[in-house]
């Protein structure tokens, strides 16, 4: 799946609210600009993106079925 069709897809199931999941297109987006970025600056994105993704912590714990 393309970043295009996961954003789609994203917007399809009104899921633009989950976090991880933005994380999840980032990373795509990312993938898809590997070959025309200088190595420091994906692997400065790509710090970014594991930053924000830790910062999510554990928010998910006793909201299981709601958000999974």
């Amino acid at each position: 799946m393309n970043s295009k069709e996961l954003a789609q897809y994203l917007e399809a199931t009104d899921s633009i609210a989950k976090p991880w999941l933005l994380v999840q297109l980032r990373l795509q987006k990312l993938q898809e600009r590997r070959e025309m970025i200088s190595d420091d600056t994906y692997a400065n994105e790509l710090a970014d993106i594991h930053q924000d993704l830790m910062n999510l912590g554990e928010w998910w714990q006793g909201i299981e079925d709601e958000v999974f």
